[in-house]
């Protein structure tokens, strides 16, 4: 079945119980002694080095002397410690879905704005970080919008090809909406994150749940569009 499925992370497949938001200030704070500098800046559905990159700006600090390299790997070491946390949890329907669509012989992938490294901090304590072929990442680009056509070139390295209509974006935000449909692309939103269904379906999103947890419902969705 030629369909490439690409889920969110934060608020789509986990939360992760606020590692990601204190890793950030801890690297501020290690690197420049300003001490939960992100509390002002909204995070959703950004990528990891424009989140960076706006902390550094919001606090009058260089962010092209070599700043953002320095909180990456910064911010890497500390969420490695952060997502031990009792907090984080996966969302319903994730595992469910995740194991349907792969059943299928649908090519199930990422597109994030974390690192991919960071990804796959986040995913490796829900054993889930496998199942996902390849993908586009925060680390791929700074701009959410470019990301899908960096994962079908990806996969075209593979030997698969995916047009922007095989693909399916899975997302919790509005970005994750905007991202596919700048490029015709499906888009299918999850309120599990920080937006509720009302605020999606005010989106272009095709469809949106509360969750992934009508797997079947989902499942219908991909194969008739």
């Amino acid at each position: 079945m030629n369909k490439l499925v690409l889920y969110d992370i934060d608020g789509t497949l986990i939360t992760a119980g606020g590692a990601g938001t204190r890793s950030l200030n801890r690297a501020f704070f290690n690197l420049f002694g300003i001490s939960e500098a992100f509390s002002t800046i909204s995070m959703a559905g950004k990528t990891d080095p424009q989140i960076m990159r706006e902390g550094l700006k919001l606090h009058g600090i260089d962010h092209l002397d070599g700043n953002v390299d320095r909180m990456i790997e910064k911010y890497l070491l500390y969420l490695t410690e952060e997502i031990n946390n009792p907090m984080r949890q996966i969302m319903p329907g994730i595992r469910e879905s995740l194991d349907l669509f792969r059943s299928h012989n649908m090519t199930i992938g990422l597109l994030t704005g974390n690192l991919e490294k960071g990804a796959e901090i986040k995913l490796g304590p829900f054993g889930i970080f496998d199942y996902f072929t390849s993908g586009a990442f925060g680390s791929d680009h700074e701009d959410r919008d470019e990301l899908l056509p960096i994962a079908i070139e990806k996969y075209k390295k593979q030997g698969l090809k995916f047009s922007p209509g095989d693909c399916y974006v899975i997302g919790d935000t509005p970005r994750d909406v905007q991202c596919a449909k700048i490029h015709d692309a499906h888009c299918i939103a999850v309120a599990t994150g920080p937006y509720s269904v009302e605020d999606l379906r005010n989106t272009e999103a095709d469809i949106v749940f509360e969750s992934l947890a009508d797997v079947n419902a989902c499942y219908s969705f991909i194969v008739n569009n």
